[in-house]
């Protein structure tokens, strides 16, 4: 596996409450670049869009402890959306065929590592960041 090494730190605090907060201002700031969906450019795809709604919905669905897990690498995991050449493991989804799953491996600048996961459409090309998680 080969890791990007982020730039950005974990989100700290302890309750879901705090890193929320800090999530939610960082995703802000990116959902004030445009007046429809969030998106973010990403170097591995050549400059293409990645969406980031669909990690909100998705994010709510796990219980407390785990969107905490998970939302402590939102800076990191941006960071790696952004500016990552590092090739991703790619495979199709066994649930939806038409449909790519990309796993990005990162560290964060404390040595934690993460994974970021996004969802690629085959016929609109539509990418879509579904994941993050520690590990």
């Amino acid at each position: 596996m080969d890791f990007y090494k982020s730039t950005k730190q974990k989100i700290a605090g302890t309750s879901f409450k705090e890193i929320n907060k800090s999530a939610k201002s960082i995703f802000n700031r990116v959902k004030a670049r445009t007046r429809r969906t969030p998106y973010l450019r990403s170097k591995y795809f050549r400059k293409e869009k990645v969406f980031l709604i669909l990690f909100w919905s998705h994010l709510y669905k796990k219980n407390e402890r785990d969107r905490v897990r998970r939302l402590r690498f939102y800076d990191c995991a941006l960071d790696l959306i952004i500016n990552s050449h590092r090739d991703p493991e790619t495979r199709d989804n066994f649930k939806k065929k038409d449909e790519l799953l990309h796993r990005f491996y990162g560290i964060s600048t404390k040595g934690e590592k993460f994974t970021v996961q996004i969802k690629e459409n085959k016929r609109t090309k539509r990418k879509d960041l579904i994941s993050i998680y520690p590990g």
